[in-house]
């Protein structure tokens, strides 16, 4: 074998190794940035799981309330129409502005009990009430994941390789879950 054809079977068996490489760094980034895509949208379905509990509960509190304080029905009209727009949101930012709105409206809706006594006292409003508090809890341990599962995501986009994966895959940055600076503060309710 000639030394020249040596030389060229080395060079083709060196671009073939770098094509290789650089084929498996590119499939690596694509898969990495999708699968970080799908994390973030399995995140955002567990918090719309423990939102649409949430939802399912609204209801029964209402009209558990409503026998007790039945003056209060422009409370009752906010937390209808809050619930109506969280469902018509088509996307994820505007099912978060939903929801802000309705935590606000809860919040009032919750400190009733301490205007009604006898609704304190009621059974039905006491179960409902436990529900409705250990569902926000879990709202809010899943929108920390979901907040976690988006700064993984929006970070690796910000970098070099991972703005270009990202556009390869056609992956955009998500949604921050935050809470409105209005509602960082306690409601003021006034009857």
């Amino acid at each position: 074998m000639s030394k020249g054809l040596k030389i060229t079977l080395i060079i083709v068996g060196v671009l073939l190794l770098m094509g290789f490489i650089a084929a498996k760094w590119v499939i690596n980034g694509y898969n990495n940035v999708i699968s970080m895509d799908e994390n973030v949208k399995a995140k955002w379905a567990q918090v719309e799981n423990q939102l649409k509990r949430r939802y399912d509960l609204i209801p029964n509190l209402v009209e558990t309330v409503k026998g007790y304080a039945a003056h209060e029905k422009e409370l009752f009209e906010h937390i209808a129409d809050a619930r109506t727009k969280y469902f018509q949101a088509n996307t994820v930012k505007d099912k978060i502005q939903a929801s802000n709105q309705i935590e606000g409206v809860l919040s009032r809706l919750l400190l009733l009990q301490e205007q009604y006594p006898q609704l304190k006292a009621n059974e039905s409003f006491l179960k409902l009430h436990d529900s409705l508090e250990g569902t926000e809890n879990r709202i809010s341990v899943e929108r920390k994941r979901y907040n976690e599962a988006v700064q993984i995501l929006n970070t690796y986009k910000r970098t070099v390789f991972g703005r270009f994966f990202a556009a390869l895959a056609g992956v955009s940055g998500a949604e921050y879950y935050e809470i409105p600076a209005a509602e960082k503060e306690a409601p003021k309710v006034k009857f």
